[in-house]
Order: structure tokens, then sequence, then C-alpha cells
């Protein structure tokens, strides 16, 4: 039970549209590139998860010119990947397909035996989206007879089937094990959130009650004013007409 009001920062649009978006896409391929020097153009790259990590990733995959598929549990985000123009499937389906594997779903197992003995020699895998369980690190010893540091951060794993299976990171968040986190100028924005829900907190105390709270809109928009303006970008204004007409409909 809270004691204390509680900001969802992580809720916030100026946080997951860019640092989750923006920030993991690029971080991750980011990660897999420095641990691999592997070429992502023509591989089959599949993205566990669409959410909006999912998402970032995906389309950074894509714009390297990779052939992206997606796996998902939820039909709605299922749905939008499709109509993202990604090919969508189980994963026990994708394993056979794809090259370089990437989980960024927040659960655990995604990737595990049944999975892992499907996959083709060579694979890559790499997590991005939660802590070392997303792929199943005891399956993945289970079916292997061997394994070897090739480098710094990729481990090969030898199956018993003489598959090479290539662990990026050990499991761990690909962008910060083997690359440096996101850039500062979409950090800013997360960061922001949080120095300022805290100066709301410390504000507003009194009125709030010991629970968990959305980030106020107006310092949502707040936010994204100040970014917009470091980055010397302008935008249009509602003139009054226009104001009156749009709150003119019920």
């Amino acid at each position: 039970m809270l004691t204390f009001p509680v900001i969802a920062v992580n809720e916030a649009k100026t946080k997951y549209l860019f640092d989750n978006r923006f920030g993991t896409g690029q971080s991750t391929l980011d990660g897999i590139l420095r641990a691999t020097d592997i070429l992502i153009a023509g591989k089959k790259f599949v993205v566990c998860g669409y959410g909006w990590c999912g998402k970032g990733i995906a389309s950074r995959a894509k714009g390297m010119g990779a052939q992206v598929i997606v796996t998902e549990v939820d039909p709605m985000r299922a749905l939008e990947a499709v109509m993202d123009g990604f090919e969508v499937m189980p994963i026990n389906e994708a394993a056979k397909e794809g090259d370089i594997f990437v989980t960024a779903t927040g659960d655990l197992n995604v990737i595990d035996k049944k999975s892992l003995t499907k996959m083709k020699s060579g694979a890559f895998l790499a997590n991005a989206g939660h802590f070392d369980c997303e792929i199943n690190l005891e399956h993945l010893a289970l079916i292997s007879k061997k394994v070897t540091q090739v480098n710094e951060h990729v481990r090969e794993y030898t199956t018993k089937t003489n598959k090479k299976l290539l662990l990026i990171a050990e499991g761990r968040l690909v962008n910060l094990g083997a690359a440096t986190g996101h850039p500062a100028s979409v950090m800013d924005l997360s960061f922001a959130n949080q120095a300022l829900s805290i100066e709301y907190i410390m504000k507003n105390h009194s009125k709030l009650s010991s629970q968990v709270y959305d980030v106020p809109l107006n310092i949502d928009n707040a936010i994204a004013k100040l970014k917009l303006s470091a980055m010397k970008i302008k935008i249009d204004k509602l003139t009054e007409e226009q104001k009156k007409y749009l709150n003119s409909w019920e």
C-alpha cells in the first residue's frame, strides 16, 4: 500500500513516444553493431514485442535494410505491426526464419527451448526490453555442449546438434551491455519529466493522496515545447476563430 503520492513518469507521452521508441530503437541497433559488426541489410530481423520499444527497433532495423518479422501476443499490436508493413508470425515460426532476434516485451522466457532448437546456425540473440530473462538462458545452456567467448560482448553456444547460436551482452539490455545507452538528446525529455514531476509533488503534496498519478498534461506539453525551442523549431498557434470553432463541438 502506498503511503505517498507517485507520478508514473514512464506513462508520459514525452517519455514513451521518444525515449522508448527513438532512444531504444537507435541504441539497440548500436549495441548489436558494436558487438558484432554484422551487416543489417538483407538480414531477417525478428522483433519480439511491438510496444513502443519494439516499434522503434523494428523501424530502425527496417531503415537499415532488414526484413523485419514481428512476434506478438496482443492482437491490437500485431494488427498494428501488419499495417506498418511488417510480417507477423508466432515466435516458433519466426525462429526458423530469423538471422537476428531481439526481445522487447518486458516478460520472461519469450525465447525458450522450443524456439531455440528451431533456429538456424549463426543466429544472433539480443534483449532490449527487460532483465536477462526474456531469452531463457537456462534452456540455451541445456541444449548446448560448448560455450565460447567470441569477443567481449558475444558468447557462442554450440548446441548438441552442432548449431552455433550467438548471445549478445549475456542476454542483458543490449544497448547498455554492449553500447552506451540512449543519446543525451533524447534522455533529456525523460529527465525533464522526472525533475518537473518531483517539483509538482513538492508544490502540491498537501492536495495529493497516496496513489499513482499520470504526469499532468501541462507538464507533458511544456516539455515538448521546451524541446522544440531547444531545437529552434517553431510551430503554428490556433487563432481565436479556430479555438471557438473547435470548442463549439459537443
